[in-house]
């Protein structure tokens, strides 16, 4: 049972709906908040991190649908080009999961891909455009 990562996105009907709790509850899914963002209009997006036995999953996904929530897998990656970074650090300071850190003294920047979330604001920050996008 190998953690499975999803993509939410949800209307305003179902912001104020607590379905995280409902996967927990009620289908025994273990869920992790990788991100989430709702705008002024109650609509949004989640990125989730779910694990649980097949069947309960199945099910989980089948109350999330009949909510009206999109899902979809977690497709794409963000790799970082370690030829093209020099290690100036301006992805650092926005990467939200932490996934990309300094290390001192070498002063060098690191990218643990386990922890990226895909939020791709790294990708939108780096002037070299060392940190790509891959389907």
């Amino acid at each position: 049972m190998s953690p499975k990562r999803i993509v939410l996105r949800f209307m305003a009907a179902t912001a104020d709906k607590p379905i995280i709790y409902q996967l927990i509850r009620d289908y025994d899914l273990l869920v992790n908040i990788l991100k989430a963002d709702i705008n002024p209009r109650k609509e949004g997006m989640m990125v989730l991190e779910i694990q649980g036995e097949p069947e309960q999953y199945t099910r989980g996904l089948d109350y999330l649908r009949s909510l009206g929530i999109t899902i979809q897998p977690l497709s794409q990656d963000v790799q970082r080009n370690e030829t093209r970074c020099t290690h100036c650090g301006a992805c650092i300071n926005v990467c939200p999961s932490n996934a990309l850190y300094l290390e001192r003294p070498a002063m060098t920047v690191h990218f643990n891909e386990d922890q990226c979330v895909v939020c791709m604001m790294c990708v939108r920050a780096c002037p070299y455009k060392a940190m790509e996008v891959c389907f």
